[in-house]
């Protein structure tokens, strides 16, 4: 299995492609956060963002919806558009499922 941060590294690309895709500004990711006891912290310096997320000791789809959150708060959606984005955004970051098995 791929490291945890490799796997972050390579969802943040996918995210981002994603993201620019539909218009949206990417937000710059980074682990970990700088306070101790979160899982996501939101930085804003300007017009810039930084989203950090914990990867470790955490499942891989509480550190994916983290990402997502920071792209849907550093664009300032509305309700619905949120919910549209975080859909586009879950669909392009979802592993496929092996079905083989």
């Amino acid at each position: 299995m791929e490291s945890p941060s490799l796997r972050f590294a390579a969802a943040v690309r996918t995210l981002g492609e994603t993201a620019r895709a539909h218009g949206l500004t990417m937000p710059t990711f980074r682990s970990p956060p700088g306070l101790a006891e979160v899982d996501r912290s939101i930085r804003r310096h300007g017009h810039a963002v930084t989203v950090s997320v914990q990867l470790r000791d955490r499942p891989w789809a509480a550190v994916l919806a983290d990402m997502i959150e920071g792209v849907v708060v550093a664009n300032g959606l509305g309700e619905v558009e949120a919910a549209r984005v975080r859909a586009v955004l879950w669909a392009g970051v979802a592993e496929p499922v092996d079905t083989a098995a």
